[in-house]
């Protein structure tokens, strides 16, 4: 069994920056892809990054795509999500998730996940 405990979201004004973190306990991290997710109020669940166990290969949802920066440090168990110039469409909750390959946390088949934290981006 694997535990996900995120941090690091909050409010910021649009153009900001925040580093949100997901710790995962456990032996078997580097096992699996990891990858972020989001969700609005209102709105369906939406994919926003994920890299593989080894951490060579990254995948962004256009949304995000030179902005957001995922990445991993397998020793700490950590997966991060550096976000950059954010904008108010960025406000949502946040979730980590961890699945057996990249392809499944893409079409939202996700093996473990996190309680979210939120992130609210004012105009």
């Amino acid at each position: 069994q694997v535990q996900l405990v995120e941090s690091g979201g909050g409010l910021v004004q649009a153009g900001g920056s925040l580093r949100l973190s997901c710790a995962a306990s456990g032996r078997t991290f580097r096992n699996y892809a990891a990858g972020w997710i989001r969700q609005a109020p209102g709105k369906e669940r939406e994919f926003v990054a994920v890299v593989t166990g080894g951490g060579s290969i990254t995948t962004y949802a256009d949304a995000v795509k030179g902005r957001f920066t995922i990445s991993r440090d397998n020793a700490k168990n950590t997966v991060y999500l550096q976000m950059n110039s954010l904008k108010p469409e960025d406000t949502a909750e946040y979730h980590c998730v961890l699945s057996p390959t990249n392809g499944r946390i893409r079409s939202g088949d996700y093996e473990y996940w996190g309680q979210g934290t939120q992130v609210t981006v004012s105009s």
